[in-house]
């Protein structure tokens, strides 16, 4: 992020913004909103550069309007490596939003003129920009609040250091390496009694984490342009029309490889979870058959979940197996104990975790793959216990895994191959979806879902020919977790987000988010552990039982041209439900328009779930055949009523 020679002298001068119409750059935007108010009209140029693995991941990036509606989607196919775009903004009184969704693969560069106030709003924990060195920029704390200034250190900048403009006032904050990612530096600014502008000065190069709480979390080039943001009420309409997709997708979470305690029954019933994911262990199983017999059973039993997928590892979820006489004779232990399992369901198995991740080449894993199937296929009891197979458990679909070649590598391409080769005795395709971090990204999750039907192919009635699994999913992969997503309100959006998206189009049959409970160095859990044997409800897991209260059986088409709020309509038997939420911090005006006769379906319920994670009742009017009610920012919802 560069701020320009004359922007800094105008505002160490005083001079008016006005006194020249100059281009305003900020450099290489990794993650993060840039709000803009022009006074005139201006171009908003973007260009971009690779930062890393461009190559094997597309880009989007959304242009929001003062009124939250999309203006421009920016598409970047992998092979557009650089690039740039002009934008056309026109006048306004109120903020466009410019958002480069983390994690990017490129960085973003984006200029205007320096009539348009901009203040850029960064990520917290995850970096946000690479900067050059002297970077500086402005910020503003109000009188009375208790601000704080936070970064961490990424390899580049390694020192905030802030000065007080009316009094020269100075904070100096070193940042440095820790070892959990979710840690990091922050010094609390001195308060004041009246409004106090900071100039923040970036000491080193390269990667950049900064960020404010407790204080509107904005800077700006130009210290003249901080100011509250302008978030006018959204209007959002929907129209519900009759077509019935298919079927809404199972929702679930990832199960431990052991017997639960006792003490998290009650939490995971409230999570109310309808699939899982396990792990198997071929090193285990081998040595102890039926060693799974009892966890298994309880979660059939207990919790009611039909629906599984279990990828094969080893002990510590080793990645790579090879087909030999341990891994096969775990094989045969896990199909011995599905085959014992009492009761209905379906069993999905994958013979690797993430095989285009952790395999050293396709054709390794295909070698691997063939044996371990036709293992599977020599055993008559397999299919008639519930056992159906499912392929690759790639690490995302769309795009290439986190590592060296990733081009190569991408899910979709691996499966392609394995159904070319097995189609018939493949079942399901899966995948784990990561680092879909932004709220208003989540969209990108119907687009894989969409690519994965397309794939496997429709049948005569329009299902997918194959089941579709998102057996695992999360905000960020694997450690790389910032506290204020995993453990806040926003998990809960972000979850509600991804299976209103994931459902949309009633394709997907599982829905997994990874995991059940907080582990060390992975607290990335629906429940928090706060003692060996206590646990509690994380706020995502508040929002899962929230939904499942809400889930119903099979999507119905719904129109819904709104850019900050998703929706789905659900039906079941005499019951319909309309389940949304709210991305965005501006309150929307919210519409439901349906069949003429819709108001005599009355009454109908609202439920909200904001920030507070308290359920409360809403009031709601229909009248001229459309439902009309208030949605706060930042709030989950649920419409329900009886079918006429």
């Amino acid at each position: 992020m560069l701020k320009t020679a004359l922007c800094a002298a105008l505002a160490l001068l005083g001079l008016p913004s006005g006194a020249r119409a100059e281009p305003m750059q900020w450099s290489s935007i990794r993650d993060g909103s840039l709000y803009l108010r022009p006074a005139q009209p201006d171009t908003l140029r973007i260009s971009w550069s690779p930062a890393w693995q461009s190559d094997a991941n597309r880009e989007k990036l959304y242009l929001l309007a003062p009124d939250g509606q999309l203006a421009r989607q920016l598409d970047i196919r992998a092979d557009q490596a650089y690039g740039e775009q002009d934008i056309a903004l026109a006048p306004a009184a109120d903020d466009y939003r410019l958002q480069i969704p983390g994690y990017s693969f490129r960085g973003f560069t984006v200029s205007h003129q320096d009539s348009t106030a901009a203040q850029f709003e960064p990520t917290k924990v995850h970096f946000s920009a690479e900067v050059r060195s002297g970077a500086e920029l402005f910020f503003k704390v109000a009188a009375g609040e208790r601000a704080i200034l936070a970064g961490k250190y990424y390899g580049g900048v390694s020192l905030l250091q802030a000065s007080r403009l009316s009094d020269g006032a100075k904070v100096r904050l070193a940042l440095e390496q820790h070892g959990d990612y979710g840690q990091f530096d922050q010094v609390a600014l001195p308060p004041a009694e009246r409004d106090e502008v900071w100039r923040l000065s970036l000491g080193g190069a390269g990667k950049a984490a900064f960020w404010l709480d407790g204080t509107a979390n904005l800077f700006a080039q130009d210290a003249r342009q901080l100011q509250p943001l302008r978030l006018p009420r959204g209007e959002v309409r929907l129209h519900l029309q009759a077509p019935l997709l298919g079927p809404t997708p199972r929702l679930g979470i990832a199960l431990p490889y052991a017997q639960p305690p006792s003490s998290t029954f009650g939490l995971l019933q409230a999570i109310d979870a309808r699939a899982a994911n396990f792990y198997s262990f071929v090193d285990v199983i081998e040595q102890e058959p039926e060693r799974e017999i009892g966890f298994r059973r309880l979660y059939r039993e207990r919790f009611n979940i039909d629906r599984d997928i279990t990828l094969l590892a080893g002990t510590g979820r080793r990645p790579v197996l090879a087909a030999d006489a341990q891994s096969l004779a775990g094989l045969d232990a896990w199909l011995a104990d599905s085959a014992r399992l009492p009761g209905q369901g379906l069993h999905y198995l994958a013979f690797a975790d993430e095989p285009n991740l952790n395999y050293p080449d396709y054709a390794t894993y295909a070698a691997y793959f063939d044996r371990m199937l036709a293992q599977v296929k020599a055993n008559p009891e397999a299919r008639a216990a519930g056992v159906r197979i499912a392929m690759p458990a790639s690490s995302r679909l769309l795009d290439g895994p986190f590592r060296i070649g990733a081009g190569q590598r991408r899910g979709i391409d691996w499966a392609r191959k394995l159904l070319a080769r097995h189609g018939d005795d493949i079942d399901a395709l899966a995948w784990h979806e990561w680092m879909v971090r932004d709220l208003l990204a989540t969209r990108r999750y119907r687009d894989s879902v969409r690519a994965a039907a397309e794939l496997v192919g429709l049948d005569a009635t329009g299902r997918p020919r194959k089941a579709l699994l998102l057996s695992q999913t999360n905000i960020s992969s694997g450690p790389d977790l910032s506290p204020y997503q995993q453990d806040t309100h926003y998990a809960g959006l972000w979850w509600a987000s991804v299976a209103i998206n994931a459902s949309a189009d009633g394709q997907l049959d599982m829905l997994n988010w990874f995991q059940a409970a907080d582990e060390p160095g992975y607290p990335k859990g629906m429940l928090a552990q706060r003692s060996a044997s206590q646990f509690s409800l994380k706020p995502v897991a508040v929002a899962q039982q929230f939904i499942a209260r809400h889930w119903l059986a099979t999507v119905q088409a719904l129109d819904n041209p709104a850019f900050e709020v998703d929706a789905l309509a659900m039906r079941e038997a005499g019951r319909h439900s309309l389940l949304g939420v709210n991305k965005a911090a501006r309150a929307q005006a919210v519409s439901l328009e349906g069949p003429p006769e819709l108001c005599r379906a009355a009454p109908f319920a609202l439920s909200l779930l904001g920030p507070d994670d308290q359920p409360r009742a809403a009031s709601v009017e229909c009248r001229d055949g459309r439902v009309r009610f208030e949605l706060p920012g930042e709030t989950l919802f649920a419409l329900t009523w009886n079918a006429l």
